[in-house]
């Protein structure tokens, strides 16, 4: 923009001509009947948030915010301004911006955040959603509406609609968690506690360093195999006698890949909390690469591979259980949800070691014949299950209603689904920005990173003397007598709310338990991704009192294993 301040002449009716930059952004015929109109055009729905760029005046959000109060008690007004002019008073003390005071209306200027700051938006986006989420909370929209009230919403198009897009994933984004905590929620919450005996014997992840040996990240996608058949062809002895210092890490699907080339891995990561996971591990018992699990991973992963045990943390929504577990001391390297271990697996390289971090197999994308790469438990199943009448191909998964065809890195076609194309867009946005990493040019989507040709990556991976083992960190302190006096006061709190939910006890405290106990309603379809929000209804009390007694048991058991016979 010019920098000139806007433009305001006195309109023929009511209100104000306003243009700027050379575009009429306001009417001055009647524009608070014009912006009356835009409302009534929009149908009433509650649960929406009303996505108002550019609002000026804000003439037309007074009907709204009157429709919102008898018709919509969940909807919602965000303005957003990214013009620094029209967010300055000019020389007749106009301004605007200066919108009608309601605790349904949020008013965010980004100005200086615009192209001609040299910005990409990026840093409004998440200012914009911080801010709608400390407002109003998570789970609380269920669409986003744009409603625009002036031109001023040309001035900057490309932003307010990447605004507008990222509020409708973020919108998505929570109902999905919502949908995958009241399936998995449960579960997660009882592996967690299951796993917490794992504490006073198995180190942090944090304990783990690499050093600035080059790190090999490996995931299970198609691309994995090219990569191996280079790596193998190029010297004798293959990839697990010629890999220099670099350290291997690999998610849990592609130990049976690097089992078969008799390459074993530095580090495996596991996450999935359910009992498929075991399959990864077929064949591997005794193996004894090291392994970094989530406590909320299926309990039984920490003893398959029979080597050194690493956890890391993953929270799964938000509990004042966790907080709980800070504060004594237990809980271990924190990291961020993610929702995939090939993302996980990438986190966890780069920090153990300050090298550079070099990607295979993360494909999030497919071909007719190859969903994984060779030797994993799918690829397999296809080959067992193949016949006269049944071949190879994976035509479910690529021809079904939600697939769609993409181009790899070498531009050539593969498949692809809305869940792989979501993880896709995670990752560029967790880690594009990341310098240290690489990855290898093959059959996957692009992650926003630096190519390399395999046999650059290679040359890479093989560059200097052969590294040591990973460090062995020193024996975790002693947590035993912490997780112990935890325990008992989880049980202890488990039992004065089944008292209280009996009759036998005084419900003076019942709030205050309900909060304690959060992990044990957190997984309720009207709590789930909710932000604590949780109702007081009689249904959910009786919910709440069924779920008691298999909480208190598990606790039981975890005491029991933590304090011995």
């Amino acid at each position: 923009m010019s920098g000139e301040l806007p433009r305001v002449v006195k309109a023929a009716r009511r209100g104000f001509s306003v243009s700027h930059g050379g575009k009429v952004l306001l009417s001055a015929v009647d524009p608070v009947a014009q912006g009356e109109r835009a409302v009534e055009a929009l149908p009433p729905r509650d649960g929406t948030l009303y996505f108002c760029p550019s609002p000026l005046f804000g003439y037309g959000l007074p009907r709204l915010l009157e429709r919102i109060e008898k018709n919509e008690p969940n909807s919602a007004v965000l303005c957003v301004e990214a013009c620094r002019e029209l967010l300055a008073p000019d020389r007749n003390g106009n301004t605007a911006g200066s919108l009608p005071s309601h605790p349904r209306l949020a008013m965010l200027g980004i100005a200086g955040a615009g192209p001609e700051a040299g910005e990409s938006g990026e840093k409004s986006m998440e200012r914009t959603l911080s801010l709608v989420r400390r407002l109003w909370g998570s789970r609380r929209f269920r669409r986003v509406e744009v409603l625009r009230l002036s031109g001023g919403w040309q001035l900057y198009p490309e932003l307010y609609g990447a605004l507008a897009e990222t509020l409708r994933s973020a919108i998505a984004g929570d109902w999905g968690n919502a949908m995958t905590l009241v399936k998995l929620g449960r579960r997660y919450a009882r592996n967690f506690i299951r796993n917490l005996s794992l504490i006073p014997r198995c180190p942090s992840l944090a304990a783990l360093s690499f050093g600035e040996a080059p790190r090999l990240v490996l995931g299970a996608g198609p691309s994995l195999d090219p990569f191996l058949d280079t790596w193998e062809r190029r010297k004798p002895g293959g990839a697990g006698k010629r890999r220099g210092a670099c350290k291997i890490i690999c998610v849990d699907t592609a130990i049976p890949c690097l089992k078969a080339r008799g390459i074993r891995p530095d580090l495996v990561i596991a996450l999935e909390s359910q009992h498929w996971n075991l399959r990864d591990f077929t064949g591997a018992r005794g193996w004894a690469p090291p392994l970094a699990m989530d406590l909320s991973a299926l309990p039984a992963t920490a003893e398959v591979l029979g080597g050194p045990c690493y956890v890391f943390f993953t929270p799964w929504t938000e509990l004042n259980f966790f907080k709980r577990l800070k504060k004594a001391g237990l809980l271990p390297e924190l990291f961020p949800p993610l929702g995939s271990v090939g993302l996980s697996a990438t986190a966890a390289a780069l920090r153990l070691s300050r090298g550079p971090v070099i990607l295979s197999g993360i494909d999030f994308s497919f071909t007719l014949d190859s969903y994984h790469a060779r030797s994993t438990p799918a690829h397999g199943e296809k080959l067992r299950r193949q016949n006269r009448f049944r071949g190879i191909l994976n035509q479910d998964a690529a021809f079904r209603n939600a697939a769609f065809a993409g181009f790899s890195k070498l531009g050539r076609p593969v498949r692809s689904d809305p869940a792989m194309r979501n993880y896709r867009d995670l990752f560029e946005r967790e880690f594009a920005a990341e310098r240290r990493l690489m990855d290898i040019e093959g059959s996957g989507l692009s992650l926003g990173l630096p190519s390399l040709k395999a046999e650059e990556a290679i040359a890479m991976l093989e560059a200097g003397e052969p590294g040591e083992a990973a460090a062995s960190p020193a024996a975790p302190h002693d947590k035993t007598g912490g997780l112990a006096e935890l325990i008992r006061a989880e049980l202890g709190a488990l039992e004065k709310l089944r008292k209280i939910l009996r009759g036998e006890r005084a419900p003076e405290e019942l709030e205050g338990l309900l909060d304690y106990c959060d992990y044990v309603w957190a997984h309720f379809p009207e709590c789930a991704a909710a932000g604590g929000r949780r109702p007081a209804d009689i249904s959910f009390l009786k919910r709440v009192r069924t779920e008691i007694e298999p909480f208190m048991g598990l606790w039981e058991s975890v005491l029991g294993e933590t304090e011995g016979p």
